[in-house]
């Protein structure tokens, strides 16, 4: 693991770097790094776009090919979607920047320290681009929610969930129940990418590349 410099940015995507360091540092997601403070590893962070929407994203390759991969398996959407076919009513709620609401080691933490023209920060909470990043929030996804899914009627895909139901009554049960377990333990959801008491929710699953957009 080395220091590495930051990349070059164009003003477009310096602002956006520096709207999202300054709202990681609100959200007590990353801290500064102090100026007498030793510093061994830096990853650059970059902007990547996706439909139109930002996010900052840190290079993390050089930390992954070192990282034992966790094998911990992640829903499968073809199969999973079948158990819909029935539902009359569906939820689907996304959380808020899924993985930085998971904490992070502490002797981890030195590893996870990002560069760019603003200085040298580091993740107190899981950053995107870590390799078990995504088999780490579906286990704990699992875990809070094991009996829940097990009654079948939710799903979770990382930072995905699903409820459905035949019928209003039991729907607004399931909904009541979930939001009871995410509530003592801070856990969020984005209004705009959640889809609430609908008929039909929209996915594109990638049968290529095997993910979910």
């Amino acid at each position: 693991m080395l220091r590495r410099p930051p990349y070059p940015a164009s003003l477009e995507n310096r602002k956006e770097i520096e709207k999202y360091v300054n709202e990681l540092l609100e959200m007590d997601v990353i801290r500064k790094i102090g100026h007498n403070e030793i510093v061994e590893t830096t990853t650059p962070v970059f902007i990547d776009f996706h439909d139109g929407i930002s996010r900052l994203c840190g290079d993390f390759r050089a930390l992954n090919i070192y990282t034992k991969a966790d094998r911990y398996p992640i829903t499968r959407i073809p199969h999973a979607l079948g158990k819909l076919a029935k539902a009359k009513y569906i939820n689907k709620m996304d959380c808020i920047k899924g993985f930085h609401q998971n904490g992070v080691k502490t002797n981890s933490i030195k590893l996870l320290r990002m560069i760019c023209h603003m200085g040298i920060y580091e993740y107190t909470r899981m950053p995107f681009g870590i390799k078990n990043a995504p088999a780490h929030f579906q286990r704990m996804m699992d875990t809070i929610f094991q009996a829940e899914i097990l009654k079948g009627w939710m799903l979770v895909y990382i930072d995905d969930i699903i409820i459905y139901s035949e019928t209003w009554e039991d729907h607004v049960q399931y909904i009541e129940r979930v939001l009871s377990k995410c509530t003592p333990i801070n856990l969020k959801f984005l209004l705009e990418k959640s889809a609430i008491l609908a008929n039909k929710i929209y996915w594109h699953w990638d049968t290529k590349s095997q993910v979910l957009v």
